[in-house]
């Protein structure tokens, strides 16, 4: 059976038979398969309310353990933000009621940022909503496809975390 990057493919081929495409075979199914998963996640955090960046604070709040609770620069450097853009989301999320800012006990110039109960109620919820998608999209895969695709895709992102610990910074 055939995809569109097959189509896509065998057009090149056709045009320039004189290059390698075969990076296309694979990258082009990944980027692919990253619009459909990021149309199909977002739907999960649409029925909340969320937007992936929102989810992504919430997510790191609730995995950071109880008291479910950090300062805005371990939250900035666990996303990779800026402080304007991680300020713009927790002014929402705390808008939302799903988080508060409490004064540093440890430095009085510092704020604490923790999920509020309702925050916990929240991120459980979408949670199950995100994993249910994120299950539906591997569908297709057995158990062992799955072991293999993740370690053949960390194959190729040590290189690059070892470039940038963290993540994509320019």
């Amino acid at each position: 059976m055939n995809d569109l990057v097959d189509l896509v493919l065998s057009q090149w081929e056709r045009e320039c038979p004189h290059l390698d495409i075969s990076p296309m075979g694979v990258l082009s199914r990944v980027f692919r398969f990253h619009a459909f998963a990021a149309r199909d996640v977002g739907q999960a955090f649409k029925r909340h309310n969320l937007h992936q960046g929102e989810f992504d604070v919430l997510a790191t709040l609730y995995r950071s353990g109880a008291p479910h609770a950090m300062n805005p620069q371990k939250l900035v450097a666990a996303l990779l933000l800026t402080s304007g853009a991680m300020t713009n989301r927790l002014d929402r999320l705390e808008q939302a009621g799903l988080l508060a800012r409490t004064p540093n006990p440890e430095d009085r110039r510092g704020v604490i940022v923790a999920l509020t109960p309702e925050g916990l109620r929240v991120i459980k919820l979408v949670l199950k909503d995100y994993l249910r998608e994120l299950e539906t999209l591997l569908q297709p895969l057995s158990a062992a496809e799955r072991r293999q695709m993740a370690g053949l895709l960390k194959k190729l992102l040590i290189p690059h975390d070892r470039e940038t610990p963290g993540g994509i910074a320019a």
